[in-house]
């Protein structure tokens, strides 16, 4: 399925120097819900991010498998070591197959 906007926060730094480890906070706001149709009490399709993953110049550098347990906006911090300057794609997906996107780029000096 194409692919959607995530009201998102990023955090890091929008530089760093080659070699630097740096710190990448990631909150996501999305309801991650189950719910259920009152009038006929039938089952809505859940709305669930299953994967964050992070690329950089396209290779992968960070991967989380999330499941029901999540709670709502995510919050997820993990380190990087700088060696190019680069965007970084940030995709969150859900079940039925949404994927949400956002860039940033890490300029390595």
């Amino acid at each position: 399925m194409a692919n959607a906007t995530l009201p998102a926060r990023i955090t890091m730094p929008p530089e760093a120097r080659r070699g630097e480890i740096v710190e990448i906070r990631v909150l996501a706001r999305h309801p991650m819900e189950r719910a259920i149709d009152a009038p006929g009490l039938r089952p809505v399709p859940r709305k669930i991010i299953h994967t964050l993953r992070v690329t950089q110049e396209g290779t992968e550098i960070f991967r989380m498998d999330l499941s029901t347990g999540i709670a709502a906006n995510p919050y997820v911090a993990f380190t990087s070591r700088a060696i190019e300057t680069g965007e970084f794609v940030f995709q969150w997906i859900e079940d039925g197959g949404v994927t949400y996107e956002r860039r940033q780029v890490l300029t390595v000096t």
